[in-house]
């Protein structure tokens, strides 16, 4: 059973996702994970003999999602296969939701919730690629990182908050649980040096 839902906001549980279709054509599918607040975002790509077409954000839809739509910065990253980056965040007061896709490559791609609550310390990851046209919609409260499995990869990110030297943290990619594809794999020496999450005092809540 399908559902398209025209300018409502409705979770079908059940099927464990939402699809809204808005006035201005953006069909937005929203899978739904574990985590409270942490969705895998799909919009329909547009193929022919030139090429595709993707929308990756459109307002209406995001706010009928309960997304936030200030962004405030958009930047992008080119990573290397075998490169990790992570796990990145800023804290309060210049903590941001994150949207992120690739549009090349194919990495695995990491969330861990460090609001103080049920799924701290959990972690939830997914494979992004250009071909599945999912993004990953991260609110406050989470560290991101990702492993380049097939580079060059281009990871582009949307934040809801200006970039804060003072408020730029991370935790180390090894100390949550996580099992890596490499156990060496390349980073640089501030990621490397990152305190790991048992040292971590969260100011977020859940």
């Amino acid at each position: 059973m399908l559902f398209i839902l025209n300018g409502s906001k409705q979770i079908i549980r059940k099927l464990g996702f939402l699809l809204l279709l808005h006035p201005f054509g953006m069909l937005l599918k929203t899978l739904l994970t574990p985590l409270p607040g942490l969705l895998l975002l799909e919009a329909p790509i547009q193929r022919d003999p030139r090429g595709s077409f993707t929308k990756v954000f459109h307002a209406e839809a995001f706010k009928a999602a309960g997304l936030r739509t200030d962004f405030k910065e958009s930047y992008y990253s080119t990573s290397a296969t075998g490169v990790l980056r992570g796990m990145h965040f800023q804290l309060p007061p210049h903590a941001h939701a994150k949207l992120v896709y690739v549009t090349a490559g194919r990495v695995l791609d990491v969330a861990l919730d460090l609001r103080r609550g049920p799924s701290y310390g959990k972690y939830f990851s997914t494979e992004l690629t250009t071909e599945q046209g999912q993004m990953l919609y991260m609110p406050e409260g989470f560290a991101h990182g990702f492993y380049v499995a097939e580079g060059p990869a281009t990871m582009v990110y949307l934040v809801t908050s200006e970039y804060a030297p003072a408020s730029d943290a991370g935790v180390r990619w090894d100390s949550f649980g996580f099992t890596w594809p490499a156990a060496t794999p390349g980073m640089s020496v501030r990621d490397a040096a990152l305190p790991v999450l048992q040292d971590f005092g969260s100011a977020f809540i859940l």
